[in-house]
């Protein structure tokens, strides 16, 4: 199919509004006159989808920094007041751990939600 700039920036403005992934499917089906599923796009839903994902990485990152200094700080486990200090953080440290995968994932499902909607 031949086209000129123009109209090819408008199919794939078209094609944008729809579920296909790509404009060959699109086309594909506009051709063959088989239904196509528009989607509507919530603006804010997006930035605030967005913003998820950064925080996503933020957290990802700051994560794997604090399991990092958590690790270095256990080589000074030789100092008995440090082992103890050392063991308690330990706890802390699971629990962060936990929650911080639990935000991840429960982000990661609504982006793939809103993202696939």
């Amino acid at each position: 199919m031949r086209m000129n700039d123009e109209e090819l920036r408008e199919v794939i403005r078209l094609q944008q509004k729809t579920t296909e992934k790509t404009l060959s499917e699109y086309l594909r089906k506009v051709s063959l006159q088989k239904p196509v599923a528009i989607t509507y796009r919530n603006a804010a839903a997006d930035r605030f989808l967005e913003e998820m994902s950064g925080l996503r990485k933020e957290l990802s990152a700051f994560g794997n920094n604090y399991n990092q200094a958590v690790k270095k700080l256990h080589t000074l486990d030789k100092i008995p007041e440090f082992r103890n200090w050392a063991e308690e953080n330990e706890k802390i440290k699971r629990a962060f751990l936990q929650k911080s995968e639990e935000i991840k994932s429960r982000i990661h499902q609504i982006h793939d939600q809103w993202s696939h909607a």
